[in-house]
């Protein structure tokens, strides 16, 4: 009876080893053969976000082989690439409303197909689901040939401007870039319309605001001068009047533009910024004798 009521223990332990086991299994965590990676770039006034997962080469020949010309290609590994706009932007001078899309391509010998798909839930390439019908756009752009391997495939950003930059994708010896563009100036120019031109409450860091834009970007200088003056009356600031100063040497008021800039040097100078009176100092020497 005690050898029959042992056997039973120890046949129920074993049948609990083998229920737990699959769980044990289960719990052992290991490194992503294409581990999961996301990139963001503010591009304009645009946030650019890509989630994807990035295969190495271990060897292989990737174009063309692993991934064959011609085909669409998931763009890295695992699930469709995630393409997430927070604004409007064009792509290759394609339009590409804010929003989500999967970041499909078709590698080519001599060009690539880009492909902007509004299902972002297919696995890989999507196989039969994937319905051409569900595509945004689809152009095409010419790929570069790297000197150097990548043996990671990578998505970054490169050669970023106020209003553009440009997406690339790298892996092996191929570089291929997509231009970005986005209508800055626009929306800039429209939101100083209606909180300083129009503005009923205008503070002095918004008056500096649009004078700085119009500065850097060449549009109506005097208006620029006129809403540096009335940013630095009501609150000056170092920085503004050193600006102020510029743009009064610009406009050739070099009398201005020395008083302008002795002032923002006693305010520098109170606030330990030894930056701003080396700059200030700079610009009164190159106007010394105008």
């Amino acid at each position: 009876m005690k050898n029959l009521l042992s056997l039973k223990v120890a046949l129920v332990l074993a049948f609990a080893f083998f229920l737990a086991y699959p769980a044990a299994i289960a719990q052992i965590k290991m490194p992503a053969a294409s581990p999961a990676a996301t990139v963001k770039q503010a591009i304009g006034l645009a946030d650019i976000t890509i989630e994807y997962s990035r295969p190495s080469m271990k060897g292989r020949k990737v174009f063309g082989d692993l991934a064959p010309y011609g085909k669409l290609w998931r763009t890295g590994a695992n699930k469709s690439t995630q393409l997430i706009l927070s604004d409007e932007v064009m792509m290759e001078g394609n339009k590409v409303p804010a929003g989500k899309y999967a970041l499909y391509t078709i590698p080519g010998e001599k060009d690539w197909t880009i492909v902007i798909h509004k299902n972002t839930e297919h696995w890989g390439d999507g196989g039969k689901d994937y319905k051409q019908s569900d595509d945004l756009v689809r152009f095409k752009v010419t790929p570069k040939k790297l000197a150097e391997k990548v043996e990671t495939f990578t998505i970054g950003f490169a050669d970023l401007t106020n209003s553009g930059g440009t997406l690339q994708i790298s892996w092996e010896n191929t570089l291929v870039p997509i231009k970005i563009t986005t209508d800055v100036d626009a929306k800039v120019m429209a939101q100083i319309q209606d909180q300083v031109v129009k503005g009923t409450n205008v503070t002095p860091a918004l008056y500096a605001a649009a004078a700085n834009y119009y500065a850097t970007n060449n549009k109506d200088l005097k208006q620029a001068l006129t809403w540096y003056q009335k940013a630095n009356e009501k609150d000056p600031k170092f920085y503004n009047l050193h600006y102020q100063a510029k743009l009064q040497a610009q406009l050739k008021d070099y009398k201005g533009a020395r008083a302008t800039a002795q002032k923002s040097i006693e305010l520098s100078k109170k606030e330990n910024n030894a930056d701003y009176v080396a700059l200030n100092e700079k610009l009164l020497a190159e106007i010394k004798n105008k």
